[in-house]
């Protein structure tokens, strides 16, 4: 499997994950001309998406849904609630509608719903697996529950939301109602909430947390960085930033890195 953030960040969310020539997308928040852009630096051929998933309907996880599905006449699978609250009006061939908790085949993929807690009508995570590996796709997380907490215990790849500093947010010149928006369990994690749920709830499988989502007034990368360096001495850490697509990673050429580091 492969997999890379193409956008992550309060400005924007879009994730690729492909199974042989099957690729599919979890989100596509920016806007149509810089999910093209992205993928062409990345060397991503937009005919092979094959779906996009769809957590809630915030902006920044669906800016640039309409145009990219309707230009390639690609299957949408979203929550209806997800869905009404987009007020977007795709063609109705292209809309799937999914209960939080749905189970999805797509080519060698299983695209597993997680229902979790968000300021949102109807959202899910969801966590992509092939049968061996497993990437846990967790962002937008008021607060950590049993759903969240299970996908953490069984993903070969985490990129997890580590959205804002607690300083940081408390001290800014966010509004008192954005503040408490972001922090009150319906929001975000905070760089020490994730941190927390990384550490109690990884499994030995664990070779790569790519962290995401990161906002840009209430979190720096070097911040992020340095909070969860000391705890991954034997797993891949990498940071999304909100400026540029990463690198696309390999399941199997991470996993191998683990586990030269791991004996070194």
């Amino acid at each position: 499997m492969k997999y890379c953030a193409i956008a992550s960040g309060s400005n924007g969310n879009c994730y690729y994950i492909a199974k042989g020539e099957t690729a599919i997308l979890v989100d596509a928040g920016i806007n149509n001309k810089h999910i093209h852009l992205r993928m062409f630096n990345l060397g991503i051929d937009p005919t092979k998406i094959k779906a996009v998933f769809i957590t809630h309907e915030h902006t920044d996880h669906i800016r640039g849904l309409s145009v990219f599905v309707k230009k390639y006449d690609i299957p949408v699978y979203i929550t209806e609630g997800s869905y009404e609250g987009t007020r977007l009006h795709l063609p109705a061939h292209l809309v799937h509608y999914i209960d939080a908790d749905t189970v999805t085949t797509v080519g060698e993929m299983k695209i597993y719903g997680i229902p979790k807690y968000h300021d949102a009508k109807e959202p899910c995570s969801f966590l992509i697996s092939d049968g061996t590996y497993n990437i846990g796709v967790l962002t937008d997380i008021g607060r950590p529950c049993k759903n969240v907490q299970h996908v953490i215990k069984h993903s070969d790849v985490l990129l997890l939301e580590s959205n804002f500093d607690e300083d940081m947010l408390k001290n800014g010149r966010y509004s008192y109602f954005l503040k408490n928006r972001i922090s009150s369990g319906w929001g975000h994690l905070s760089n020490t909430v994730a941190l927390d749920l990384f550490i109690n709830h990884r499994s030995p499988r664990l070779k790569h947390l790519m962290l995401t989502h990161l906002s840009g007034e209430n979190n720096t990368v070097e911040i992020v960085h340095d909070t969860f360096r000391p705890h991954c001495a034997d797993i891949f850490l990498s940071v999304a930033t909100r400026f540029e697509e990463t690198e696309i990673f390999d399941i199997h050429s991470i996993s191998v890195q683990a586990e030269c580091e791991v004996v070194r």
